[in-house]
This record gives C-alpha cells, sequence and structure tokens, in this order.
C-alpha cells in the first residue's frame, strides 16, 4: 500500500478532509449516501490505492486511530479515549467482517459532530445504515468493481475473493451497483441495505470525553443493526 502523509498539502487530516465534504446544511438520506462512497472514494485516494483487496492499514495507520482486536459479544465498537479514536474490533469473528466492521466503525468516528445535518432525528438507524454502506464503497469501490466485472470475474464468490469480503456482502454491492439483478423482495438491496449482517449489536458511547466501556461489560447505548 502506498501511503499517504499524515498530513495533507493543505495542512488538514486524512479524518478533516472526509468530514469537510459533508454540506452545511441538513442531508436528505440518499444526499448522506452519495456523500459517504464520496468519502469513501477520497479514502483511497489519498492512499492511491487502486486495486482491491483495499488494506485494513487505510484506517488502522491514521493518527489518532488505535484499533483493538479482542474477544467481545458485538462486532464493534469505536469512542474517543481523550488522546485518539479507538475501533474495537470482535477478534473471533471471520476476517471479512472484521475488515467490514473497521471501517464502518470510521465512518461513525468521520461522522462525529454531523449527525444532526447527515441524519436528523432518525439518527442512530440511518448512521448505522450509511456506515455499513461506507464500509462496502470503501471495500469494493465502484470503479474496482467494474474493471473487475469487465474483465470477466463476475461471480460473487471470486468477486468475494479478490475484494477480501464475504460473497454475500459482494452479492450486496454488485446490486447496489447495477451490476446484478435485484434480489428477491424479502431482500431488497438499496444502498442502505445492510451487507448481509445478521442483525447483532454495536456499542456506541454518547460522549467522547469518556474513556471507553470494556466491551462485554456494560455500555452506555445499544444501538441495533
Amino acid at each position: 500500500m502506498t501511503r499517504t502523509n499524515d498530513n495533507l498539502d493543505d495542512g488538514r487530516s486524512v479524518l478533516a478532509s472526509l468530514r469537510a465534504m459533508v454540506p452545511n446544511r441538513p442531508l436528505r438520506f440518499s444526499e448522506a449516501l452519495r456523500v459517504a462512497e464520496w468519502q469513501a472514494t477520497r479514502l483511497l485516494e489519498l492512499f492511491r490505492i487502486e486495486d482491491g483487496p483495499v488494506p485494513a492499514e487505510c484506517i488502522s495507520e491514521l493518527p489518532r486511530i488505535r484499533v483493538i482486536y479482542r474477544d467481545m459479544p458485538t462486532s464493534g465498537a469505536s469512542c474517543w479515549d481523550g488522546t485518539a479514536w479507538v475501533i474495537y474490533v470482535n477478534k473471533t469473528e471471520p476476517k471479512t467482517r472484521q475488515r467490514f466492521t473497521l471501517f464502518h466503525e470510521y465512518k461513525h468516528i468521520v461522522d462525529h459532530g454531523r449527525t444532526t445535518q447527515l441524519y436528523g432525528g432518525s439518527s442512530d438507524a440511518r448512521a448505522e445504515q450509511v456506515a455499513d454502506f461506507f464500509a462496502g464503497c470503501a471495500l469494493m469501490p465502484r470503479r474496482f468493481l467494474k474493471r473487475a466485472w469487465g474483465h470477466g470475474v463476475q461471480d460473487p464468490a471470486r468477486l468475494a475473493r479478490a475484494f477480501d469480503v464475504s460473497p454475500r456482502a459482494a452479492s450486496v454491492r454488485l446490486a447496489q451497483i447495477g451490476l446484478s439483478d435485484p434480489m428477491p423482495r424479502c431482500d431488497v438491496v438499496s444502498p442502505a441495505t445492510s451487507f448481509g449482517r445478521s442483525p447483532r449489536r454495536y456499542f456506541r458511547q454518547r460522549s467522547i470525553h469518556t474513556p471507553p466501556q470494556a466491551p462485554g461489560l456494560s455500555a452506555p447505548e445499544v444501538v441495533n443493526v
């Protein structure tokens, strides 16, 4: 992976650069989804990534980001510990899910301070959906998928291996960008659809100034996704 500098030419960090892409006004849900894809694309541009699989170091090597893999009853969590953003990832889950969780949680960090304008009164549910969408866009970028498809790699299982994601996630992303038939009505795919993840919970801290609760013990807030 080609790393970008911790600071961009204009002096802003990668995180600040992605946050600056959010318009300073209330957004419709469809707009929040488009912003998420733009942010995912920008993240990969900053690291000069031109093909999959997208490395987890895009997140873990960023300044003031600390990733902790541990056994926990949830897929992931994120919070500010006073000096850095901490992302917890469940080490007992498949590697493909761990990668997805890492990017999902990073989107919550990017969104910090902007959830009201991004998601309005339905911030919890919509934030979770958009975080899923961001993770899919980052791990399976539209341009990369279309290039692989054009080269004859069109089976979801093969694409999943190429991008180091689950076959289900690959199928959902293909349907999102129009490279496969829509899924059955009971499993409709839209840009906000979960990437085939069974219902699970993410622990989320309400205050970024509170040290993180140890996953598996107690948490101030539980969000169902």
